[in-house]
């Protein structure tokens, strides 16, 4: 009986007949090991300058500058008449010079001083940084131009007149910053000055840890421009500091016993109080016949005592009477107190 062989098995045959015994040419593994390796891309992490701030704080920094996103984009949009869509990119904690790496020797880079409310301590401020071609594209516009889209050359440097218009236009980006970071603490921003070259400024040392914010902006789907905020380490520390001590002053008042401090906020409270005598069930026939000089008997002395009720919890006792021409009630017990004393078991004495 001869044994039937199958495709595959015929395929694998021929292939070993093959030079080479049907193993993989050595430059086709090689080209297969490079893209295996190329899919998997890894961040590098410096062990020799450890990150500084959590991944929970940059996640807070994340969202103050989505927010900041999302505002600037409508004024934007809304005082400029141009068609943006601004995002962030990426936060990311770096160094200084990175941040100064990335600018061209004439770029424009605003200086912003950044105050926390009752916090004295003076920082150090942070800089916005903002493409030439969104800054002409937006005074192209204020100065009634038409809907198109100026593209520059990097490094391009403003003329008198332009500076002043890109003061006007840094002016709504670092006033939106007030509202961006409004979700966890209250801060003031304020422009201090404009450098004309980046490299030369000596606020923050080169290996000074950074967060570094990354805007993308796309105007009118025509060109993608950016906006690079650069904030110190230290502003950070002191950012990070204020809205930590927040939290612990909000979990220490949720959590501590503050029976006292209520009590004291709601001392000058007022609350009416109903006397009630008695109640009574009438048809409602009854209640509908009922005229001027008809009595109701409640079923009840009037010298029994009658209840006072704050809302709809009775808390005292009392009789009722006449003070200064007025229907009054002396109070003569509080009823949780007579619920107490009922509630103690008799103690029997025993030989």
């Amino acid at each position: 009986m001869s044994d039937v062989l199958s495709q595959s098995q015929i395929d694998a045959l021929l292939k070993s007949m093959q030079p080479g015994g049907g193993q993989e040419e050595p430059e086709k593994a090689e080209v297969k090991e490079k893209t295996a390796s190329e899919s998997v891309k890894y961040s590098k992490y410096d062990f020799y300058s450890p990150r500084k701030f959590t991944k929970d704080k940059m996640k807070i920094l994340t969202s103050v500058f989505e927010n900041y996103a999302r505002i600037i984009t409508s004024q934007i949009n809304g005082v400029f008449r141009v068609m943006t869509d601004i995002t962030v990119r990426e936060v990311q904690e770096k160094r200084y010079y990175e941040y100064v790496n990335s600018l061209n020797e004439n770029d424009a880079v605003t200086l912003v001083e950044a105050s926390i409310q009752d916090h004295n301590k003076i920082m150090v401020p942070l800089m916005i940084y903002v493409t030439p071609g969104l800054v002409i594209t937006l005074i192209e516009h204020m100065l009634g131009g038409g809907d198109q889209v100026i593209k520059v050359e990097a490094g391009y440097r403003y003329s008198d007149v332009e500076i002043a218009l890109y003061r006007r236009i840094l002016s709504y980006l670092i006033q939106a910053l007030k509202d961006g970071f409004a979700n966890y603490i209250s801060m003031e921003f304020k422009a201090r000055r404009i450098e004309d070259n980046p490299s030369m400024m000596q606020d923050v040392g080169l290996d000074e840890t950074v967060a570094i914010i990354h805007l993308n902006v796309d105007v009118s789907g025509l060109a993608m421009e950016k906006i690079l905020i650069c904030m110190p380490g230290t502003l950070l520390e002191n950012i990070f500091h204020v809205i930590d001590m927040r939290k612990h002053i909000a979990r220490g008042y949720a959590y501590e016993d503050n029976k006292d401090t209520i009590l004291e906020n709601i001392r000058d409270s007022v609350l009416p109080i109903t006397g009630q005598l008695g109640t009574i069930s009438l048809d409602v026939s009854d209640i509908y016949h009922l005229k001027e000089g008809d009595v109701i008997d409640m079923s009840k002395p009037k010298e029994k005592d009658v209840k006072l009720f704050i809302g709809r919890q009775p808390w005292f006792t009392g009789k009722m009477g006449i003070y200064k021409k007025n229907v009054a009630v002396r109070i003569n017990q509080r009823l949780y107190e007579e619920e107490s004393a009922e509630e103690e078991p008799e103690t029997v004495a025993s030989e």
